[in-house]
């Protein structure tokens, strides 16, 4: 078994060791797998949830794994260096703020926060903790949003004046995340990467805020459809779409709209296409006119081409897997984390505003 990882210069690092709180889906089918993946940089060295039959999953790949009822006494084990929380939305704040107080790295499922408020309050303790707190992001790791980054650089697309981000399915969902009163709603289980993402793609903090929330095919009493829609002081706009009634096929997961033509990329995708005018195509001078227009179509012949962009090889192809070595690299290393936690705590404040706003959610 790897015990560590080295870096360019050949010095030894060991591997974090993680405490996984909260069995649930999040963790068994997206967490663990994406661990799995990097024995070098970490350790599942202990878990916490209060179903034995969950406990027993992680004891048959992991005999070795301290294995804790309460979270309290999880936190008091000294074989541990980060705290991974996907415990329900309601209890994260209270889980986060006793790891943080212990000064442990921990990681939170999205939503990092219910509100605005406790948010603030986490950044705090995280400061206290000496910037020991990270949300759980993936999704600004992943391919396909890293290509629609590399469509705002390309000339050929023109002058930006909208990007999309989309996330639908079509799920009649049943279990806690489809409840109010626990902290349900797809503006909350999603949108936190989706606003981060968009606000990535503005390049600017938004200034102007709309939004509805809707109930389309969950069994709960909350939403699984929300539309949000941010501008910002300057010429872009940002549409973001979270959707849990939508039949396949679906709308690329990112576009980015141009003057000259537009970028998109299906979910999770490492190729893109561009589709826009000839960057050789230069237009006809002409000018507007108060004058009575002739019967003629105005349109234009038009050279039109479609140029596929691709990832490089080298680069990361999973968000999950992604999102681990970089936090490693941030604690074993000191290198800046990519998603900067004030950004989440801003996306938190939208995200808010959204949920008040809508009579839905009263």
């Amino acid at each position: 078994m790897d015990t560590g990882s080295e870096n360019e210069n050949g010095m030894h690092r060991p591997p974090l060791r993680i405490a996984l709180v909260g069995l649930g889906r999040a963790a068994l089918f997206d967490h663990i797998p994406a661990l799995k993946q990097l024995p070098e940089l970490y350790q599942i060295t202990a878990v916490c949830d209060l179903l034995r039959e969950r406990r027993s999953i992680i004891e048959k790949d992991y005999p070795k794994v301290h294995t804790y009822r309460r979270v309290e006494d999880m936190l008091d084990d000294p074989d541990i260096d980060l705290v991974d929380i996907a415990l329900p939305t309601t209890d994260h704040q209270s889980a986060a703020l006793a790891s943080l107080s212990r000064e442990k790295y921990t990681v939170v499922e999205s939503p990092l926060a219910l509100t605005h408020d406790a948010a603030t309050i986490l950044k705090a303790a995280s400061a206290k903790a000496r910037g020991r707190l990270f949300a759980y992001t993936p999704g600004l790791f992943a391919p396909d949003f890293r290509l629609a980054q590399t469509a705002l650089d390309n000339p050929s697309l023109g002058e930006i004046y909208e990007v999309r981000v989309r996330r639908q399915d079509y799920l009649r969902r049943d279990d806690w995340q489809s409840v109010k009163r626990c902290g349900g709603g797809a503006a909350w289980y999603a949108g936190l990467e989706a606003v981060l993402q968009a606000v990535s793609l503005m390049r600017a903090q938004p200034a102007q805020l709309w939004s509805e929330l809707k109930r389309v095919a969950a069994l709960g009493d909350a939403e699984d459809f929300a539309h949000i829609v941010l501008k910002s002081r300057g010429e872009v706009t940002a549409d973001i779409e979270i959707n849990g009634g939508h039949l396949a096929p679906f709308e690329p997961s990112f576009a980015v709209r141009g003057s000259r033509g537009a970028f998109t990329v299906a979910p999770n995708a490492t190729e893109g296409f561009y589709h826009v005018i000839d960057p050789g195509f230069h237009f006809p001078r002409r000018r507007s006119s108060v004058r009575t227009p002739p019967l003629d179509d105005m349109h234009e012949n038009l050279k039109v081409v479609d140029v596929p962009a691709t990832l490089p090889p080298t680069a990361e192809k999973s968000g999950p897997v992604a999102f681990w070595r970089a936090l490693y690299a941030t604690i074993r290393t000191a290198e800046p984390f990519p998603v900067a936690l004030d950004d989440v705590v801003e996306a938190i404040r939208y995200l808010q505003l959204v949920k008040q706003a809508s009579p839905f959610s009263k």
